[in-house]
């Protein structure tokens, strides 16, 4: 199928690609299908988009939580388990929102309300943690990266 994109236009996505989100997103009820396509000019690790199938202009820039905060973790309780039909844990993906400012360094990432992919069965859910530790807007660069790097 094609879909027009928000950020690198029109694309081909095949129905084996497509995301389903039953409830929706926070905000966005409606909107239950997305697809994961890179980011243009970002390192394939780095940032993706989550790119609305229905509304083109939809589409939220994500990104691997644990390549800026390697001791990221948490519990997902059983109904989440259940919910996204998770059976290996090797099937999980979790990318969390990214907030880009200008400048760069002014940039979040929501650590509080992760997105939960079953890869294998692409059913996904935002899940809003009972952490008090993660913020809904941490550095997008973490203080320790930025002492590694001398600056």
């Amino acid at each position: 199928m094609n879909i027009q994109t928000k950020y690198v236009g029109d694309v081909t996505v095949e129905s084996d690609k497509i995301i389903h989100f039953k409830s929706g997103l926070p905000g966005f009820n409606d909107e239950t299908e997305f697809v994961l396509l890179q980011l243009p000019g970002t390192p394939a690790e780095a940032f993706q988009t989550l790119q609305s199938i229905k509304t083109p202009d939809l589409a939220f820039v994500v990104a691997n939580p644990y390549q800026f905060y390697q001791d990221y973790e948490f519990r997902l309780d059983h109904s989440i388990v259940e919910y996204l039909k998770i059976q290996d844990e090797k099937d999980v993906l979790i990318l969390t929102i990214v907030t880009l400012k200008s400048p760069f360094e002014n940039s979040t990432i929501n650590l509080k309300a992760p997105l939960i992919i079953n890869s294998s069965r692409k059913r996904g859910k935002q899940y809003i943690l009972n952490e008090e530790d993660y913020p809904t807007k941490a550095a997008l660069v973490s203080p320790h990266v930025s002492q590694a790097k001398g600056e």
